[in-house]
């Protein structure tokens, strides 16, 4: 059995609940008002199933509102962000290149453009 282990973010938080050789399975909760960073992933693949909450999903140039019950699977190389309008959870599973983050804009001052552990 995987020991899962919650990671604070200054956004909200994420709660690991898979990691192995091929995937990695989180839960993700924004805060309401808070932002993940806009990036892109060269080589990780991320799907996400919204749970609860509303939020906005910017992949590339557009921008979409997100429900719960919707999901998005976020190719390598799509620039990509969440903003959450009320508290926001999500489900992700991705492949395991936890460390592949290229941060283009960050609104908690967090180096732009160097891989660090997610979002």
């Amino acid at each position: 059995m995987n020991a899962m282990k919650r990671v604070e973010k200054p956004w909200g938080w994420e709660l690991w609940w898979a990691v192995t050789d091929r995937y990695v399975g989180k839960v993700i909760h924004v805060r309401a008002g808070e932002a993940l960073s806009l990036q892109y992933h060269q080589r990780k693949k991320e799907s996400m199933l919204f749970w609860e909450g509303e939020g906005v999903l910017t992949l590339g140039d557009a921008e979409r509102r997100v429900r719960p019950m919707e999901a998005v699977t976020i190719e390598p190389g799509t620039v990509h962000r969440i903003r959450a309008i009320t508290d926001l959870t999500f489900m992700e599973v991705s492949t395991p290149e936890v460390d592949d983050v290229v941060r283009l804009a960050d609104d908690y001052g967090r180096a732009a453009s160097s891989p660090t552990e997610t979002s």
